[in-house]
């Protein structure tokens, strides 16, 4: 008989497994096995392993809504976001699950010229570590669909303690009625399954956010073959932005704790899960 859990950290590690054996737990701690042999083949036709960056970021940063700095790219991949960013004058922090992924990143910088920081590891463990922020742009492509439900609180506590007032949160991911699970959060758990990730809906995604302002929120331009840039449009492609708080009567003197704090003595334990 196991009676383990006494932390938040235990709690979610408990719900964590209940993925671990039909998804591999790609989004996971224990998930660079998996993704190592996704990223194993560079020939496979997958339409992100193009050296493209994506659209809405490309042209967040064309139209002056993002302005060169800090920039962290979440379950980066090969790095087509991180090399891009790299080239537009950012100084990037890259980070992904897997050796192999990052290997290919590695080699793609090198051919181009450009120095970005890859991390081989789980991005909610090196919060406050080999993360230290302030970021000016979070970027994610593709990680966050990938999270079981439980790992959004980890997630949103990763952007409170990273990102910096003021900064953006540049996301892709899956939109329902095209891509991914519309099963309900509830019935993942059921299932046990992520079933290859997760649909958001606008609104749905706007509600998780709620903390910061949208900037832009559409669907992504499905981009063709021949174009320098990455977009298909079973993707929404978002900009959310930090706002420089005022503290309000009862926060920070302990007697009402805000979401954000809560978040954040979350992240402050070390935390069983990763990006990928």
């Amino acid at each position: 008989m196991d009676r383990t859990v006494r932390t938040v950290d235990d709690v979610f590690e408990l719900l964590d497994g209940l993925f671990a054996s039909r998804d591999g737990r790609w989004a996971t701690g224990d998930g660079a096995g998996y993704w190592d042999r996704f990223y194993a083949d560079r020939s496979k036709p997958v339409p992100f392993f193009v050296a493209k960056p994506d659209e809405g970021l490309a042209g967040h940063i064309d139209r002056g809504l993002i302005r060169p700095g800090r920039a962290l790219d979440l379950g980066c991949g090969p790095g087509r976001n991180a090399l891009f960013l790299a080239s537009r004058g950012f100084e990037v922090d890259a980070v992904d699950l897997s050796p192999t992924a990052l290997a290919w990143a590695g080699d793609r910088a090198r051919e181009v010229g450009v120095e970005v920081r890859l991390l081989c590891g789980d991005a909610f463990r090196l919060a406050g570590t080999e993360l230290t922020g302030p970021y000016d742009l979070v970027v994610d492509s593709g990680c966050f669909h990938h999270l079981p439900p439980h790992r959004r609180v980890s997630y949103l506590a990763l952007l409170d303690r990273v990102l910096a007032p003021g900064g953006h949160l540049a996301l892709t991911c899956f939109a329902t009625g095209a891509m991914g699970s519309e099963l309900s959060d509830a019935d993942l758990y059921r299932e046990g399954r992520l079933q290859g990730g997760l649909a958001y809906s606008a609104e749905s995604l706007r509600g998780i956010f709620s903390d910061l302002t949208e900037v832009e929120l559409r669907r992504m331009n499905d981009e063709p073959a021949g174009s320098a840039l990455f977009g298909e449009a079973f993707l929404w492609t978002a900009l959310f932005r930090r706002e420089a708080r005022v503290a309000q009567a009862g926060e920070g003197d302990g007697s009402h704790p805000s979401a954000a704090a809560t978040r954040a003595a979350i992240a402050s334990r070390r935390s069983s899960s990763a990006t990928g």
